[in-house]
C-alpha cells in the first residue's frame, strides 16, 4: 500500500511549473511590503499560513508575534547558489535545491534524525520571490515549518518556537504521525495522541544517495520486505500482525529521498 507523507508535502509543488496568479484576489492578511520584496524575509518570523498559501510559489502573508497563535515559522532563509542565478523562475533545479536545503535544515531545526522527521505530522514549505521581484534580481528562498501535511485541510497551531520540537526521546506523541482508519493508504494523518489504528514506527533506507532510481517495483518490494521484518520486530514478533508502508516514486527519488515509512497496526 502507498500513502503520502507529511514531511514530503512540498515535493510535488517543488517539481511543478509555476502557475500564474492571474486575477485572483490576494489573501486578506497580505503585507503589501512583502508582495514584491527583493530583500530576503526575516529568519524566525511567524505567520498564519493555510494549505492554500503553501500551494503557491510565493507568499507575502503578514508576520505575527510568535507568542500569538501561528501555524508557520521561518526556519531557514538564504540566497540561491550562483549556478541558479540565471535559472528560469519555474526551473526544476530550484525545487531540487530547495528540497535538499530545506529538508536538511528542517531536520536540524527539529533536532531529530531523518527517520523521526519523516514520521512527524508537521512539514515544511518553501517560497521564492514574486516574478516581479525575480525580474529585478531577487534570488532568495524561505523555508517554513507548518502545522500539518499534504492531506491537511487546515493547520494546527505551533508552539512559540518549533526549534527542537522532536529533540526529546521519544518525541512527544502530539507531533508524531498516526492514522485512524482501515489502512494507511489515502488516510489523513493525526497526532498519535488522538485515537488511531496505525502508527508510523520507522523510516527505512531503500537506496544510497548516488544510486539511480531502480524502478517502482523494486522500491515497493524492498519497502514491503523491510517493513514486514521491522514491524514484526517492533511488535515483539506476535504470531499474526498487520503492517503498512509508504513508498515514493521517481520524482521524490530525484529530489533526494531514499527512505520509505513503515506502519504498525496498533492503538498504542
Amino acid at each position: 500500500m502507498r500513502a503520502g507523507l507529511s514531511t514530503y508535502a512540498a515535493i510535488g509543488a517543488l517539481l511543478l511549473a509555476l502557475a500564474g496568479c492571474g486575477d485572483e484576489e490576494p489573501p486578506a492578511n497580505v503585507d503589501p511590503d512583502q508582495v514584491d520584496a527583493v530583500e530576503a524575509p526575516d529568519l524566525g518570523a511567524c505567520r498564519q499560513l493555510t494549505p492554500q498559501d503553501v500551494s503557491k510559489p510565493t507568499n507575502a502573508s503578514r508576520t505575527v508575534d510568535c507568542a500569538d497563535e501561528h501555524t508557520a515559522e521561518t526556519f531557514a532563509v538564504g540566497e540561491l547558489p550562483q549556478e541558479l542565478e540565471d535559472a528560469d523562475y519555474d526551473a526544476q533545479e530550484l525545487g531540487a535545491f530547495a528540497y535538499q536545503t530545506c529538508s536538511q535544515r528542517f531536520q536540524e531545526f527539529l533536532g531529530a534524525d531523518e527517520s523521526t522527521v519523516m514520521r512527524t505530522v508537521v512539514s515544511w514549505a518553501w517560497f521564492r520571490p514574486s516574478e516581479k521581484a525575480w525580474d529585478k534580481g531577487a534570488r532568495w528562498y524561505r523555508c517554513d515549518i507548518v502545522g500539518g501535511g499534504e492531506e491537511s485541510k487546515s493547520y494546527v497551531a505551533l508552539p512559540d518556537t518549533a526549534a527542537g520540537l522532536l529533540g526529546q526521546q521519544p518525541p512527544d506523541d502530539e507531533w508524531m504521525a498516526c492514522v485512524n482508519g482501515p489502512s494507511v493508504q489515502g488516510a489523513p494523518k493525526v497526532p498519535c495522541t488522538e485515537p488511531h489504528t496505525w502508527r508510523a514506527v520507522t523510516a527505512i533506507k531503500v537506496g544510497d544517495p548516488k544510486d539511480p532510481y531502480p524502478g517502482d517495483r523494486v522500491v515497493e518490494v524492498t519497502t514491503r520486505d523491510y517493513c514486514s521484518d521491522w514491524v514484526g520486530s517492533w511488535l515483539g514478533y506476535p504470531p499474526e500482525y498487520d503492517y503498512g508502508y509508504t513508498w515514493f516514486h521517481e520524482g521524490e527519488w530525484k529530489a533526494g529521498n531514499r527512505r520509505s515509512v513503515c506502519w504498525a497496526s496498533t492503538t498504542a
